[in-house]
């Protein structure tokens, strides 16, 4: 890899630290009796919300259709992916300065997979907590369920919700695509330098 491969590798990496700095997803859920709407920010290592009240009146409108109260504590995830995103980073970093190109391939395949696999578990999140409710709730609807939206808007009863890519992830994105551009551009740079090199024939 030449020096200006290393670069993009470099920023790839780097880029994943946006995930520190803001959300990853947000949920916004409206509802008649917050009608200035609720904003819930789901983070690489925690969960927050817009204001400090936030959290708690989620769980205010999740006790009364019975879902279980959301608290950081309850995802296992927020623990370890911290770990993960940083393992990511100085890989990518001595990647790097390693300049080898099919290792930058293979970080960049391997941040795909973990990315596609987070989405996958966030998923399944919404399907716990929107389908295990409480036969105990005070508004029981039979057969109702409340997952919400893993991306995009979604009516449940009277509440409508909104599930978007904070910019957190923003950081994967920006590290795929350089990672991506590292590789390509190192490639068709090493294939240049093989197809100008004179073949020289036997004697």
């Amino acid at each position: 890899m030449k020096a200006f491969h290393r670069v993009l590798m470099i920023i790839a990496a780097l880029s994943l630290g946006l995930l520190f700095l803001f959300p990853m997803w947000k949920i916004y859920l409206k509802a008649p009796q917050y009608p200035e709407g609720l904003e819930m920010h789901i983070w690489v290592n925690k969960i927050s919300g817009s204001s400090e009240s936030v959290l708690q009146n989620f769980n205010i409108l999740n006790h009364y259709i019975g879902m279980e109260p959301i608290h950081a504590e309850s995802f296992a995830e927020l623990k370890f992916m911290p770990y993960i995103v940083i393992a990511f980073m100085i890989t990518g970093v001595l990647i790097a300065l390693i300049g080898k190109r099919n290792l930058a391939g293979a970080w960049t395949g391997l941040l795909m997979g973990a990315g596609a696999a987070g989405i996958f578990d966030f998923y399944l999140w919404l399907v716990k907590f929107g389908t295990n409710l409480s036969p105990q709730a005070p508004i029981k609807v039979p057969g109702m369920t409340y997952i919400p939206p893993l991306l995009g808007r979604k009516t449940l009863l009277n509440f409508e919700a909104l599930s978007l890519p904070a910019l957190g992830s923003l950081g994967i994105f920006l590290a795929i695509l350089f990672g991506i551009l590292a590789f390509y551009l190192s490639y068709r740079t090493a294939k240049k330098k093989v197809a100008n090199t004179p073949v020289h024939s036997a004697a």
